[in-house]
């Protein structure tokens, strides 16, 4: 089995030199800054704990960092290795307060393996998960469904990235060839009754959009070197925007190149489970401390409520699950 390395993005936002840096290059019209993309849950020992209790095959944990890093965090760990930026991404590109910019360069990062599953810090395994998880036959594990996007709020951009992703596959390739080539992968029995996605979007000409889960997502490092060379001016602009903007494209654009190249292995959507933090409160709680599924998001959202009751109630349900420290904690 190929070494597999697991890449974690951070940020306190709390920092005051961090915030001192942010305020200097305030964000313009048309960019999202919000708090909540920034703020502390306070819960990444348990990001920690589930990787040791559930991932204790992992090679190495590339922790990428604005450059502070947890009091508590046991840096000298064999498998942790500290990340800043500036250790990967070019001095134009800094400093970045747009996430999407650093997951297009994750590449780069010196010594990170060609197999590897990038998490965001609102990622937990809550049960145990294998490398075949996540690659088999040397291919990323994915769920391949393509959907009709629906932004359903003008504010949030997030809807506008996916669909730059799409229209940048769209420009490299043709939807007709590439389930022509690769039909048993479009059409795979692991995706359940979502398959039929698949068939009931074959009329459109070009990809509208896929599905996507929030989860932890297995890449090659090939397939973003492949992106970049083949779209670097584009990428280059995304990664000038020191703040995430509608016209960026993200990660996902590496995700749709693996889909059109046939580089990925067909996996049900039910591995883990996406929660908006506000409105799922019951099924997070019941989720986490019934390990209901192998991995879980966490999405932060402006309307949580009261943030301090929120962030100890899932620090609870964490603990049922999660109640000694790890060897990743000081």
């Amino acid at each position: 089995m190929e070494k597999i390395d697991f890449v974690l993005t951070w940020v306190d936002g709390s920092d005051p030199d961090w915030l001192a840096q942010r305020r200097k290059y305030q964000p313009g019209r048309g960019t999202d800054a919000g708090e909540s993309r920034y703020r502390d849950w306070d819960n990444l020992q348990y990001w920690f704990r589930g990787v040791e209790k559930f991932a204790p095959w992992v090679n190495k944990i590339y922790f990428v960092t604005w450059g502070h890093v947890p009091k508590w965090l046991n840096t000298a760990h064999e498998k942790i290795q500290i990340v800043k930026h500036e250790d990967f991404m070019a001095p134009a590109y800094l400093p970045t307060f747009n996430i999407n910019s650093i997951e297009l360069n994750l590449h780069r990062i010196k010594g990170l393996s060609e197999h590897f599953v990038f998490f965001n810090d609102d990622m937990f395994l809550i049960d145990s998960v294998r490398p075949e998880d996540f690659f088999k036959n040397g291919f990323p594990c994915d769920c391949c469904i393509e959907t009709a996007l629906v932004q359903d709020n003008i504010r949030n951009p997030f809807a506008n990235i996916l669909m730059n992703d799409a229209a940048l596959a769209n420009m490299h390739y043709n939807k007709k060839e590439v389930i022509k080539k690769q039909a048993k992968k479009w059409f795979s029995p692991a995706y359940g009754a979502m398959l039929f996605r698949n068939v009931l979007m074959l009329p459109y000409r070009e990809f509208s959009s896929f599905k996507y889960s929030h989860l932890p997502s297995p890449f090659l490092k090939a397939t973003y070197w492949k992106v970049w060379d083949e779209e670097g001016a584009v990428l280059d602009e995304v990664c000038k925007n020191r703040f995430r903007t509608v016209f960026d494209v993200n990660q996902y654009v590496m995700k749709y190149w693996q889909y059109m190249e046939g580089k990925f292995t067909p996996q049900s959507s039910k591995l883990g489970r996406f929660y908006t933090i506000g409105k799922h409160d019951q099924q997070i709680h019941h989720t986490i401390r019934r390990q209901a599924c192998k991995m879980i998001c966490l999405n932060d959202d402006v309307n949580v409520g009261d943030f301090e009751k929120q962030k100890k109630e899932i620090q609870r349900s964490f603990e049922v699950i999660f109640p000694e420290k790890s060897s990743f904690e000081m």
